[in-house]
This record gives structure tokens, C-alpha cells and sequence, in this order.
């Protein structure tokens, strides 16, 4: 097969067509090498458009994510510089109360901190689970740890009248189980119950928790697993949905409403014996 010079000059400027970020159609039905190499150089090219394409939009998603982290430092930060500055020339009974608004500052700042790190962990893909049988009750009594102040300081109880054994990693699932309870109590009121239920149905294992507040409004349900828009730092729930799917499990919301608290469950497909 004779090639042209007319041909080849064409298929060189539209290759310099591609490189200066145009997308020529290069296809044809023709038979014949210089036809297979039109389609073949029309495939990369729509190959690297596509990459193109997702790393301009992976960039803008990291200035939106660096600029939401921004803020949310920002907030406990400032504020504590203030109180800082302050601190000196207060009276007695405000510097207690400053000090007191800095711990928990520097509280929210190291867990936002902490939360962010393990959520990119979990979104490069370097997190090795490492499953193992434990019970819903001993993931419940490691997850109510970091919670004891906060539940104490509220007064509040939880309760979990059963118990099941399953398949997954401890440490992790336990994050996940003390972010969804931190949401509970966040969202019931001084001296109220929380609820956690665990068993199993056909189609998976399930740790659920049950708060006594208010419920979630219809509105909101979409949003509650973005992060930087849910309730606090807007960075808990999400973590925990991503440690689930990160195990192949999932989170379920029923929005409660009417008086009736809302259920976040955690799920777990697993078919091992427990």
C-alpha cells in the first residue's frame, strides 16, 4: 500500500492538533495501515482527553477539600488565640473558663486533625484491613472509650441488650462504631438513652445505633455522609462510611422523626460463621 504525502502531512497536523489540546476525529473505514494507525492514535487520544479530564477535575476536588480543611482549622484556631492573647489580663474565674474553652479546642483540632489523616489513608487505597472475629459488644467497649468524658459530662447511658460475633477489622471498625455513637450523642439530649443493637438477617450482620433525639430531617439525608456538612466537624460520619465500604460493609440511615431517635446501622456482609 502506496502512502501519500498529502496523507501523512494531514495526519501530522492533526496529530499537532491533539498535543495542542483539540480532539480531532481521526477515524475512518478505510482498510489499511495508515487507517488502523488514524484509529489506533484516535484511541490515545481519547484515552489521555480522559485523563486530562479527570486530573483537572481530581485538582479542582483537592482545592475545594484544602480550602474546606482551611476553614475548619481556622475556626478552633482563631479562637484560641483570642482566648491566648486574652488570657494574661483576665480575671481569675475567665482564665478557668479560657483554659477550659482551650483544651477543648486543641480536643476538636487533634481529632479533626486524626479523622482528615485516616480518611486519606482509606481514599489512597494503603489501608490493609485485617479481619478478625471479635463481638458486637467488645467493637462497642472499644468504640465507648475515647467517648466516656462526653457521655459522662452529658449523662448519659447506652445501653446494648444483645450480642453477636463478627468478621472484621477491631481497630477500624471500632472508629467507625465510636464516630456513629459521637454522632448519637451529639444529637440526644442531657440524661437520654442511646441504643445498640446487634444481629443478623440473610443478607448481613448488623451493628445498629439508635439515639433519642429528634430524628434527621428528610433534607438533610442526602449530605449527612459529605464531608464538611453534617453536624460538629462534618468529617466523623464520613470517615465511618468509608471504613465500611472499605471492608465491603456499608452504613444505612432510618431518619427516626416524630420523637423516635434516627438509627445509623452498620453492615456486614460477610458469610463466615460468627
Amino acid at each position: 500500500m502506496i502512502i501519500s504525502r498529502s496523507e501523512v502531512e494531514q495526519l501530522s497536523a492533526d496529530i499537532r492538533k491533539i498535543v495542542d489540546g483539540h480532539a480531532p476525529d481521526l477515524r475512518d473505514n478505510l482498510e489499511g495501515r495508515l487507517s488502523i494507525l488514524k484509529n489506533d492514535i484516535h484511541i490515545l487520544a481519547r484515552r489521555l482527553g480522559n485523563q486530562n479530564t479527570n486530573l483537572q477535575q481530581d485538582k479542582a476536588a483537592l482545592t475545594d477539600t484544602l480550602a474546606d480543611i482551611s476553614h475548619q482549622l481556622k475556626t478552633p484556631l482563631t479562637a484560641m488565640m483570642v482566648m491566648v492573647d486574652l488570657l494574661e489580663d483576665a480575671p481569675e474565674h475567665k482564665q478557668a473558663e479560657f483554659i477550659a474553652n482551650i483544651k477543648q479546642g486543641l480536643t476538636q483540632t487533634n481529632w479533626l486533625v486524626n479523622s482528615l489523616l485516616k480518611m486519606a489513608k482509606l481514599e489512597s487505597g494503603t489501608v490493609a484491613f485485617n479481619p478478625v472475629q471479635i463481638s458486637a459488644q467488645k467493637l462497642a467497649d472499644l468504640a465507648l472509650v475515647p467517648l466516656k468524658i462526653m457521655l459522662d459530662i452529658k449523662n448519659q447511658t447506652v445501653q446494648m441488650p444483645d450480642d453477636i460475633n463478627i468478621s472484621c477489622d477491631a481497630n477500624w471498625t471500632a472508629q467507625a462504631l465510636t464516630n456513629i455513637i459521637k454522632n448519637a450523642s451529639e444529637h440526644s439530649p442531657e440524661g437520654g438513652t442511646i441504643q445498640i443493637f446487634s444481629g443478623e438477617n440473610p443478607i448481613c450482620k448488623f451493628i445498629s445505633v439508635t439515639d433519642c433525639g429528634e430524628g434527621i430531617p428528610l433534607q438533610r439525608m442526602k449530605s449527612l455522609f459529605r464531608r464538611f456538612e453534617g453536624s460538629g466537624a462534618g468529617i466523623g460520619l464520613p470517615l465511618a462510611k468509608a471504613i465500611m465500604r472499605g471492608q465491603c460493609g456499608d452504613i444505612d440511615v432510618a431518619s427516626g422523626g416524630a420523637g423516635s431517635g434516627a438509627t445509623f446501622t452498620l453492615k456486614f456482609f460477610d458469610d463466615r460463621p460468627g
